[in-house]
């Protein structure tokens, strides 16, 4: 293995990355105080806007990291919303049942994941698609449920309107920061570097050492943690459940739209598709089939033409990483500066 030249460092900050977030910590604390400034309508598109962040990020996680492309994630979606409304239903106050919902969806990720990962590429998707399918199946046998009639989160009218928007508001915030930081630290560990190894060559990583199956899990866990929070945060906002709407693959092709055009594997990409994808959702939302036919098309033309999504070609092209999860090889010619002393120092600093 060759090693950095001397007169080099390795860095995991620069200037511009140290600005980045230090401008999103603020930001998300004036977001806290959203709901005493903002009018309601605009608390309601940035609690939408908080849970897209969230599915894209997941679904980032999952496939831009660890490699494993699930069209199926609607199934944890769907399931943190029903067991909102059944722990609801069982007396839990609605708003930790958001939470509790999470957490039991983990729960039964886990031995979901003891057969799911034995499957590689195609056979992985598909087969997520069947666990969404049957979980689908399933809600529906609860009699609370049903069926596709549907029930709804009556625990929430105890709120008056303005406590409820507020409080979605700040769990939906909440949630997408924790999980947003959350990620940012694991990709920056060992678990990071593990994720990509397994990614570009899961034999290779295996054969250096790392626990191949104990990684993948863990960010399975994690992606539908964070979607089964999405799903219990959306029905905070809608109150009705619905199967067929909670269980529907339109959720996954969201996640797989966002995460695409913004930049797969790369970390502010999704953050970026989930803007785009809110932005889009608020203009051309209302013209029904042609916005749908106009997600496929463009998410199409990206997969063709720009494989790296917007934020992977910047990326590329410029050199940029604003929210950095890798290393940065900062070299200084010193020899060039004792010969050259009114050239600047640094050079541009380069990937590693």
């Amino acid at each position: 293995m060759n090693s950095p030249p001397a007169n080099s460092r390795i860095k995991r900050w620069t200037t511009v990355s140290i600005l980045t977030v230090s401008l999103v910590v603020v930001t998300q604390l004036v977001l806290v105080l959203g709901p005493l400034f903002l009018s309601p309508n605009l608390v309601e598109r940035l609690t939408t806007l908080f849970i897209y962040g969230i599915l894209a990020l997941m679904w980032n996680a999952l496939a831009g990291y660890a490699g494993l492309l699930s069209v199926g994630h609607q199934a944890f979606f769907g399931l943190g919303a029903y067991f909102t409304v059944r722990l609801a239903d069982w007396g839990v106050s609605p708003y930790p049942a958001l939470l509790l919902a999470a957490v039991i969806v983990a729960a039964l990720s886990l031995p979901i994941s003891s057969f799911m990962l034995r499957l590689r590429g195609g056979e992985f998707a598909i087969g997520m698609w069947v666990v969404a399918a049957l979980a689908h199946l399933l809600v529906n046998l609860d009699n609370l449920v049903q069926g596709e009639t549907g029930t709804s989160l009556i625990a929430l009218q105890s709120y008056e309107v303005e406590a409820r928007r507020a409080y979605t508001y700040w769990a939906a915030l909440a949630t997408m920061a924790t999980l947003a930081w959350l990620v940012f630290v694991m990709l920056r560990g060992k678990m990071g570097t593990a994720a990509q190894a397994i990614r570009d060559n899961e034999e290779a990583a295996s054969s250096v050492g790392i626990r191949v199956h104990q990684s993948k899990r863990l960010i399975f866990v994690l992606s539908a943690f964070g979607c089964a929070a999405a799903g219990a945060l959306w029905l905070a906002t809608s109150i009705t459940f619905q199967p067929k709407t909670y269980f529907s693959v339109q959720w996954t092709a969201y996640m797989i739209f966002m995460v695409l055009v913004g930049g797969i594997g790369t970390y502010e990409g999704p953050i970026l598709g989930a803007v785009l994808f809110f932005t889009l959702e608020t203009l051309f939302g209302g013209t029904g089939v042609i916005y749908l036919i106009g997600l496929g098309a463009t998410a199409l033309l990206f997969a063709l033409l720009l494989p790296r999504g917007i934020w992977g070609e910047i990326e590329r092209r410029l050199g940029v990483q604003l929210l950095p999860v890798g290393y940065w090889l900062d070299i200084r010619d010193r020899l060039h500066k004792e010969k050259s002393p009114t050239v600047p120092g640094p050079s541009p600093i380069v990937k590693h």
